[in-house]
């Protein structure tokens, strides 16, 4: 059972299940890059800038990354991000 639409196929079902590991991979590669674990706050505003400010620079890390790597451009060769 799923708390989805009630008409919702399975494949619709499989696709929306599978995007949660590009999230993940998303907020690791944060936490290691714009250390948005490192947060040490005591109030909630206080956490909420600093959550805010580490995925804006993990936004603007991964468009640097990939107008570095030539992906911006049609038929440009790629380079791996990752080994």
């Amino acid at each position: 059972m799923c708390f989805g639409p009630a008409g919702a196929s399975l494949e619709d079902l499989a696709r929306v299940a599978g995007t949660r590991w590009a999230i993940e991979e998303c907020f690791e590669d944060a936490k290691g890059e714009v250390g948005l674990d490192q947060y040490e706050v005591r109030r909630w505003d206080g956490w909420y800038r600093h959550i805010t400010l580490a995925m804006l620079a993990q936004a603007c890390l991964t468009v640097i990354r990939h107008h570095a790597l030539g992906q911006g451009k049609r038929g440009a060769a790629t380079a791996p991000v990752k080994s």
